[in-house]
Order: structure tokens, then sequence, then C-alpha cells
């Protein structure tokens, strides 16, 4: 939110271009009202669901709006800079921008809080992440809200579902995570720094720049909290010039693979399936876990197809278990949350499984 988010007055109470308000009002006036994307607590009602606090801004939209037309309308002929004019302008028209939808906001940066959740403990902290500009095919540039649902249920999963992966009594290392589709890479960045684990981030190569700015942004968190990260394109069915045969080349790899909504069109379900087998180590003890919001009657019949694949693989692998979470998506009707449900299913290669899911 702006600096000034707490202002609760009318925008009629806001300093108006008739009164020619000198600048430095004018700009606090502007970072005052801008919009920033929501911040999903996932034990609050969903009526509390958006950021924590709610601006005059996101109260009074059409209101504000006006008043923002008023400024980018003006001359602003009082104010001799023209570089603070020029200024003043670009202001009033990103927060005119925020108030359009996400795909208008243009690049954004989110804080992602994190504390102790499900009965599991740990030291609260705060991963950064960046969104570009939604601009074409940007699937990858934005945080869907699942990741944060999955993010949040990781220490409950090793202290339960996937115990034996991490259980320090047996003597071996810490298992090594693939996180297939990152996007932006908030769920692999959260594996790395609540798992102490060292993480591999995987997307389309066009997403890839993005995704190791937000681990550099985040590595030395990261580290200081015993993960690590790498990141490098893989294009699930790609040719080798699309995937770093150096991160990816040899199968069989990775004890955890992750994947949250990874889900878009016909052909996902069977090539998400095969990435899965391919990088998947051998063995009973490796486990895939994935997580598909279950929006509409598309995403409920791509998740069927996905089930299926993997028991059609050669050697097929079986959902051992699977559960329903509550999320959130964001920008469903302008900056409305809406609430979404949230199918989570873990695999492995090995025994008779206990569910087909």
């Amino acid at each position: 939110m702006g600096a000034n988010s707490d202002i609760m007055t009318s925008p009629l109470d806001l300093p108006q271009v008739w009164q020619k308000p000198c600048y430095e009002a004018l700009l606090d006036t502007l970072a005052s009202l801008e919009l920033s994307p929501p911040i999903w607590n996932l034990r609050r009602k969903r009526s509390d669901i958006l950021v924590e606090q709610e601006s005059l801004a996101s109260q009074r939209k059409g209101e504000v709006t006006r008043y923002l037309s008023t400024i980018i309308k003006s001359p602003l002929a009082w104010i001799e800079d023209d570089d603070r004019r020029e200024h003043l302008w670009e202001q009033a028209s990103r927060r005119m921008s925020e108030r359009c939808g996400r795909t208008a906001m243009g690049e954004v940066v989110r804080r992602w809080p994190f504390g102790g959740a499900d009965g599991v403990a740990y030291e609260p902290f705060e991963l950064i992440v960046r969104e570009p500009a939604l601009t074409g095919d940007s699937l990858g540039f934005k945080t869907w809200g699942s990741s944060y649902v999955l993010s949040q249920h990781l220490p409950r999963l090793s202290a339960s579902s996937l115990f034996r992966l991490f259980d320090e009594s047996l003597g071996q290392p810490p298992p090594s995570v693939l996180e297939l589709g990152s996007g932006t890479g908030l769920l692999g960045l959260a594996a790395a720094a609540l798992w102490k684990v060292p993480v591999a981030l995987s997307d389309l190569p066009n997403i890839v720049p993005n995704l190791k700015h937000n681990a550099d942004l985040n590595a030395a968190l990261v580290e200081a909290r015993g993960g690590s990260l790498t990141v490098g394109p893989l294009t699930w069915g790609g040719s080798e010039d699309e995937i770093d045969q150096g991160l990816f080349g040899t199968p069989f790899q990775f004890k955890l693979v992750l994947a949250a909504d990874p889900l878009y069109d016909d052909d996902h379900p069977a090539l998400l399936a095969s990435a899965i087998s391919q990088h998947l180590a051998l063995g009973p003890d490796s486990r895939a876990v994935v997580m598909v919001p279950q929006r509409d009657a598309t995403t409920a019949r791509l998740l069927v197809a996905f089930k299926q694949a993997m028991l059609d693989l050669d050697v097929p692998l079986f959902c051992d278990e699977e559960d329903e979470l509550a999320g959130q998506d964001d920008w469903i009707e302008d900056d409305e949350a809406g609430a979404v449900r949230c199918w989570l299913g873990i695999f492995s290669r090995g025994g008779t499984p206990q569910s087909l899911c």
C-alpha cells in the first residue's frame, strides 16, 4: 500500500488542482493512493483476505479515479519545474492503471510473509517476488495463489507425509528438490527456506530471467536458513536447447518434485506427468507433490487427465495421498479475491497405491 494508506478522508478533502497545491503535497497524496496486489493470510476469513490494510483508494474507487483524472488533465502550470510536472502526471497515471486490474498495473513487487502455520512453529520470514507486467503470454509472470497455499503447507508435509525424506536419524543428506513450472518462484523459494534444502527452479526459457532475478533477490535469506537455489530453463517435452543440460540433463536426480497450478491446456497433463517421471529419483521414497486449483470445469477435467497420465507412464506414478486446501485467486473481478479449492496429490513410484485419487 501507499505510505499514507491509513488516510480515510473523502477524496474531496485531498489537495485539489484548483487550489494549486505544491509539488510535495500532490506527490505525497499520490503515494498514499498506491494500490498493491493482495497478500493472503490463510488463517483469516475470506472477507479479510485482501491486503492487511484497505486504503482510501480501494474503498472509493470511482471517486479516486475521478480525482486522478483531474491531475492527469491539468497543465499543472503553477509548478514551474517541467520534470516535476512530468513526474506527477506519471504517478497519477500509474495510480489510474492500478485501478484497471492486474494486467494494466505493470511491474509489481510483492512481499510474502511466512510464520508458524498448521501447528508447526518456525521463525517468521518474508520472501520478495517481482512480477513483470502481464502482457501477451505471461502466465509465468504472475504469482498464483495456489503457490502460496502450498508454500505455507510445506512444514506440515515434511513433518508428516514426507517425513522419511527429512528424518535426520537416518543419516541421509537433505533431499534435492525440483520445482517444475516455477513461474515467479515463490514455491521453490519457500521450499529452500523452510526445508533447508537445495532447490532447482525451472520454467520456460523466456520466464527464466525473472525467475533468476527473484532467486538472486532472496538468495541471502535462503542461504542463511540453510537452503540453496539454482535456476535454469526446462521445457516439458522440449528440445535440448530448451533445457539446461547441466542442471537437468541427467534423469532421475531429484528426491522431491513440486508443481503448483501447472495445468492450462490439453497438452499439459501428459507433458507434466512425463517431466515428473523423467526427473523424479528412482526408488520408493521419492515423492512428487502437485497442487491443482479447481477453478472451473476445465481445470477439473485437466486434473482428471493428469491423474490418468501418471498411471499411463511406462512405470506408473501412484497417488498415495490426496487432500483439498482452501485457496485464493487474486484479480478476480478487478481487485476482489476469489475463493478456490486446491487439490493436493502426493505421488510415488513404488508400492501399492493407497488411492488412485
